[in-house]
């Protein structure tokens, strides 16, 4: 067996010693979950007969508590392309749980919002804090001690790590999560982005823009670039809490549904009443949150996670930072090109081999944690198979040989890049990250006068009145968690995508986020501490000199120490009071920083530990 490769070994220990005493604590919160109000046989009559009046023909069995009855917490809505699949989901997965003797209920339901329809409008500031909203909507559903297992039906941006955040909390539950696959593909992505630029020139119209976008975006499942969403389910499978290769299967089809029942059978198999017993909070532990980095590097994937998986971490009482994921982005390949990152979408890379060929190769390649508990039967050697039918039976196949593409997969001999892709940046103006696998090397350093603005469509404002037509670095302040939800500046892409392509040295610097899909301009982003509060990003002026730098990794204001000293911060705008905004004002007042996960829940529960 290929011994692991010593760097992510060492950031593995650094991991594990710095969450030491948090992990305890929650290693004995799941110990204690068992037996603290969470089991059916605790439960009053009355409260027992609230649980199972309405349960039809499972009555009976969830009555006399003897199978295991499994919640589903389901992120459902039919406006939404992702998530609409799950509305027949309850009804199959009831019975697939009665061919094993167990029985389910859908236990509650979580908002799943779109970015790709928030984009640069109000709404996407309410986006970061759907995630916390989620995990407390997936404790409140988990909270009425009626199951012993559980299945998450969530698949976009925040909704995955929402849920595996409320999840966690009920770690001593085995939970399986549900994907319900990318759409089939659609118009080219060069095509798309081609016209979103043509659209931000002004030289097509609305019309056109909208005929591209319905010919991309068009039918049930993920959106098909390799963005938060789709990253999202490449970290479920390199953490082993889906079905092997569940990840990228299209909706509507009998391979989708087959996989779907056996995580049914699956949860069904690993409670606390067999040999085999597999809580959530035992799986998902410091070397399955490390795989979940390495992953993103190996792959390209959403700078979201970024902010996502330390969150994410931190539900389990691990602790994860950016100097981590910088270290390891040192060692790990990138092994993927799927868009924006290359012109091909998941479809043809699960296709070309997919999540089974990253498996495989950095297992191989010792850039794995092999021995961590999944929710399938073995280690995560499992992963590195391909789910297929044979005479309408799942079976998963041997893992492949060569990548089915070499554009889109390529081995640890050859890969894109001999880095993952993602840098640490730090200097007098904070610590950001950068995601450099889409951005050509010639433009990973920067140097140029500052624009300041404090939110998008001021920016959009000055490139439509030709004020950006120069070397620049576009500065966005006031855009992080505290100051207003840190909402992604996705709109952002094509204008600065034109003033690259008319020949001008551009990037981007802000304490918002970025989209999973951010591409080929170069972006320092996610810069902490944020300007609300005194972060430095406040002290910027219109024309001070701004060096961008990831083959360094330095982010500087090219200013004179004693004037810089000196300055006073910027005036933050007046807080957000429409479109629900205001309703988030708790969570705003209480976000702790980005690279902390930015989560007020989690800032509020550590504080009271």
């Amino acid at each position: 067996m290929t011994e692991l490769h010593s760097t992510i070994a060492k950031v593995t220990d650094r991991v594990t010693e710095r969450s030491a005493r948090s992990r305890l604590r929650y290693l004995d919160l799941i110990e204690r979950g068992r037996d603290a109000g969470t089991n059916r046989d605790q439960l009053g009559c009355g409260n027992l007969a609230h649980g199972f009046a309405a349960s039809g023909e499972d009555k009976p069995a969830i009555r006399a508590g003897k199978a295991m009855n499994i919640g589903i917490v389901t992120a459902y809505n039919d406006m939404l392309s992702a998530h609409q699949p799950y509305g027949r989901y309850p009804e199959a997965i009831k019975i697939a749980a009665r061919e094993v003797g167990a029985t389910a209920q859908v236990a509650g339901g979580v908002p799943a919002m779109c970015d790709g329809v928030t984009q640069g409008l109000a709404g996407m500031e309410l986006s970061l804090f759907s995630r916390d909203t989620i995990a407390l909507s997936t404790a409140v559903a988990l909270s009425h001690a009626m199951f012993e297992g559980g299945l998450m039906l969530g698949i976009c941006d925040k909704i995955v790590p929402g849920l595996l955040m409320g999840a966690l909390r009920f770690g001593h539950l085995p939970i399986i999560f549900v994907p319900s696959g990318p759409m089939p593909s659609g118009l080219a992505n060069k095509e798309k982005v081609r016209i979103r630029q043509l659209y931000a020139e002004g030289k097509v119209g609305r019309e056109e823009l909208l005929e591209s976008e319905s010919a991309s975006y068009h039918g049930a499942g993920t959106c098909t670039f390799y963005g938060t969403a789709n990253t999202n389910q490449m970290m479920m499978e390199v953490m082993g809490l889906h079905m092997p290769g569940a990840a990228f299967v299209n909706p509507g089809t009998k391979l989708r549904s087959e996989l779907t029942r056996a995580a049914v059978h699956r949860v069904a198999a690993i409670g606390w009443d067999g040999d085999d017993y597999r809580p959530l909070g035992a799986c998902v532990d410091e070397k399955a949150i490390v795989n979940a980095a390495i992953g993103l590097l190996a792959t390209g994937g959403s700078t979201n996670h970024a902010i996502h998986l330390p969150a994410m971490a931190r539900a389990a009482g691990i602790v994860i930072d950016w100097t981590d994921l910088a270290e390891l982005s040192s060692v790990v390949p990138l092994l993927a090109r799927v868009y924006p990152n290359g012109p091909d979408d998941v479809n043809h890379f699960h296709a070309a081999g997919g999540m089974a060929w990253i498996i495989t190769e950095l297992l191989n390649s010792g850039l794995l944690h092999r021995d961590i508990m999944t929710v399938a039967r073995a280690d995560l050697t499992d992963y590195g198979r391909m789910p297929n039918l044979e005479n309408d039976a799942l079976v998963w196949d041997k893992p492949p040989s060569a990548p089915g593409n070499d554009a889109i997969l390529r081995p640890v001999s050859n890969p894109f890049n001999a880095d993952g892709g993602m840098k640490l940046l730090s200097g007098n103006l904070g610590r950001c990250i950068m995601k450099t696998s889409a951005v050509d090397p010639v433009r990973w350093t920067i140097e140029a006068p500052a624009r300041v603005f404090a939110d998008q469509d001021e920016v959009m404002a000055a490139f439509k009145a030709g004020e950006l037509d120069r070397d620049v670095v576009v500065v966005v302040r006031f855009q992080g968690p505290r100051a207003n939800g840190m909402p992604e500046l996705h709109k952002l892409t094509p204008p600065l995508g034109v003033l690259q392509d008319k020949g001008f040295k551009v990037a981007l610097v802000t304490d918002g986020r970025m989209s999973g899909a951010s591409g080929k301009v170069p972006a320092a982003i996610h810069l902490s501490p944020e300007a609300l509060g005194g972060g430095p990003i406040g002290k910027l002026r219109d024309g001070d000199l701004v060096r961008v730098c990831a083959v360094e990794g330095t982010l500087e204001a090219l200013v004179d120490a004693a004037e810089w000293d000196a300055r006073e911060q910027a005036i933050a705008p007046p807080p957000p009071f429409d479109t629900g905004r205001e309703l988030f004002a708790l969570f705003r007042h209480h976000s702790d920083l980005a690279e902390s996960g930015a989560s007020p829940i989690l800032a509020a529960m550590d504080a009271e530990l």
